[in-house]
């Protein structure tokens, strides 16, 4: 069973519009991205909705687990499969803070996710829109509908710090070890 299962009864406020749900749900998986920066992953969080309603949550764990799979999406379409007792996902919304890379985009055209929602495009390997489209590729058998740029400026912050700091780690282990204060 997938770390990631989850049980809740987390929903929307009813009254709010569709760029309201889209915004609160973000605000969540944002949340997760905080968990995975705290466990020394890349911060991305994910959460899948099915009528108003979560039904799995899943953040990146792919350096904890020795998992390449083991992103954000992926955790949350695993969990998502077992709270449904199907691997079909269809009405469901893919929240996530970062751009699908071309696995978790793949995942979501199989389990046949209805909607995908992500904060910050990714330049190198987005593949719902910005390098790729595989989500709404006309090729496939099943196109998702895509809404991007729901707390953007937060969630491409959040990462770039993240990035920054890992860095800024990386430099001074590398002065440590040169200066000889630690051993290698």
């Amino acid at each position: 069973m997938p770390k990631a299962i989850l049980k809740t009864d987390q929903t929307c406020p009813k009254d709010l519009s569709q760029e309201e749900q889209d915004l609160f749900w973000m605000k969540y998986a944002y949340s997760l991205a905080e968990k995975a920066g705290s466990q020394g992953e890349v911060p991305v969080g994910a959460v899948i909705v099915l009528a108003g309603k979560l039904i799995a949550e899943g953040w990146n764990q792919s350096i904890q687990s020795h998992d390449p799979t083991g992103h954000a999406e992926m955790m949350a379409l695993k969990s998502a499969g077992q709270a449904v007792e199907n691997y079909r996902l269809m009405d469901s919304t893919l929240y996530v803070t970062l751009e699908p890379c071309p696995m978790c985009a793949s995942a979501m055209v199989h389990a046949r996710v209805a909607r995908v929602v992500y904060a910050a495009p990714d330049l190198k390997t987005g593949a719902a829109g910005s390098v790729f489209n595989l989500v709404a590729n006309e090729n496939l058998n099943h196109k998702l509908e895509i809404a991007s740029g729901i707390l953007q400026a937060e969630c491409s912050a959040q990462l770039s710090n993240f990035f920054k700091s890992r860095r800024a780690h990386h430099k001074e282990i590398k002065r440590q070890l040169k200066s000889g204060l630690i051993d290698s």
